[in-house]
């Protein structure tokens, strides 16, 4: 089968096309022909950084859609053939990914294959974030760090689906500000953040705040928080030293400060994270949110696909057309 591995940590260009063995399910796995492949900044990171790289070669790919190809060993509510989506810690950017059970879901009704790889990663975390972790409330307000990314583009329509009061977004240019204003956001601010959140919010800040940047982000978006506010924490793209906060930030105003990440969710409470993914991809089939494919590269043009997403410009999810052959 073809895949998409990296030999070495670096730029785009070492994402190599190899011809691989097929690979066949475990105890408790599945294995699907992949359909599509999501790209997420993590795959990014994973390429340049090693984040979540248990060794080297390792293929890239978070989540993937297709049409499950084999049952490993106690695996139950599954069938070959039936059209799933997953979630996996690695190896989606190839013609058959594997996954554990608990984390591969069949597909909504009426969604496609498309669509439905853009749902495993993006659309729990997003349905966490307002809902679970960020328990927004209605008429409060949301402030949305990455407010044109795929998670972003989701907890716009979400929390607008929820009754917040003012939803408020952060982008990096004004391209990207007139693209959040189209899914659910009332106010973008591009670059600096802080006083233009004072400003629209008549001084009192807000109520949750959401990063997945961290660093002078992170400690900005604390800043820009309401008495009794909330931050999730949902990444670190900054780079930046892992955030730390204590009393003097938090008794003073009475803020809280939580994280999230669907990765080690997957891992430490799996069952958990199916009951939110279906609650999340229930939003998708009722029309609730959706979420716009902006690019489509073929399997071999990952480092295109990579070489997008790192230059900041896109929106929306980018996606890997695999359509993988029973071989």
């Amino acid at each position: 089968m073809r895949a998409i591995e990296i030999q070495e940590y670096g730029g785009p260009e070492v994402l190599k096309p190899v011809e691989a063995e097929v690979p066949e399910p475990g105890p408790g796995q599945v294995s699907v022909d992949v359909a599509y492949a999501g790209v997420n900044f993590a795959d990014l990171k994973a390429r340049s950084d090693g984040y979540r790289v248990p060794a080297l070669p390792f293929r890239p790919g978070l989540e993937f859609s297709g049409r499950v190809r084999a049952l490993g060993e106690g695996v139950a509510g599954l069938a070959v053939g039936q059209e799933v989506t997953a979630l996996t810690e690695g190896g989606a950017y190839a013609e058959v990914a594997v996954a554990e059970a608990a984390t591969v879901f069949p597909l909504p009704p009426g969604v496609d294959l498309r669509t439905a790889a853009t749902l495993p990663t993006v659309l729990p975390t997003a349905y966490a974030l307002v809902h679970t972790v960020g328990r927004l409330q209605p008429g409060e307000s949301v402030l949305v760090q990455g407010a044109a990314g795929g998670i972003g583009t989701v907890v716009g329509q979400l929390a607008k689906a929820a009754g917040a009061g003012a939803v408020y977004g952060v982008v990096s240019a004004e391209p990207k500000a007139a693209y959040a204003r189209e899914h659910g956001y009332d106010q973008v601010f591009v670059g600096d953040f802080e006083k233009a959140v004072r400003e629209a919010t008549g001084g009192r800040g807000v109520d949750l705040a959401l990063d997945p940047v961290g660093g002078e982000t992170f400690r900005g978006s604390l800043a820009s928080l309401a008495v009794f506010g909330r931050l999730v924490s949902f990444g670190n793209a900054s780079g930046a030293d892992p955030w730390g906060v204590g009393q003097p930030e938090l008794y003073p105003y009475g803020i809280t400060v939580g994280g999230f990440s669907i990765l080690t969710l997957a891992k430490t409470a799996p069952e958990a994270l199916r009951t939110v993914a279906d609650r999340a991809f229930a939003t998708v089939a009722d029309g609730t949110v959706s979420l716009p494919v902006t690019a489509e590269f073929a399997l071999a043009e990952a480092a295109e696909a990579h070489r997008l997403m790192g230059t900041r410009a896109s929106t929306g999810k980018l996606l890997l057309k695999v359509s993988a052959e029973r071989r």
